[in-house]
């Protein structure tokens, strides 16, 4: 479907850090759920709220500074 793009780059960059979707939802400030998480990594289109709590979800725990561009291929 046109709401579906396949693996994610933070997928990829969450397994070799060996995140799970849990140590993303511990991390944020912002309301945050598994399921995002998990449609972040799957490539479910998210809005681009979602997209920016999962980003800052990861660069928390990474302390890192990646942008949308790195983590989402749409």
């Amino acid at each position: 479907s046109g709401y579906d793009f396949g693996p994610q780059p933070i997928a990829e960059i969450m397994a070799k850090k060996k995140l799970k979707p849990h140590d993303l939802v511990a991390a944020s400030k912002e309301q945050l759920t598994h399921k995002m998480v998990g449609r972040a990594c799957k490539g479910r289109k998210l809005s681009r709220q979602v997209q920016l709590k999962v980003r800052n979800a990861l660069n928390t725990v990474m302390e890192a500074n990646f942008s949308l561009k790195d983590l989402f291929t749409y």
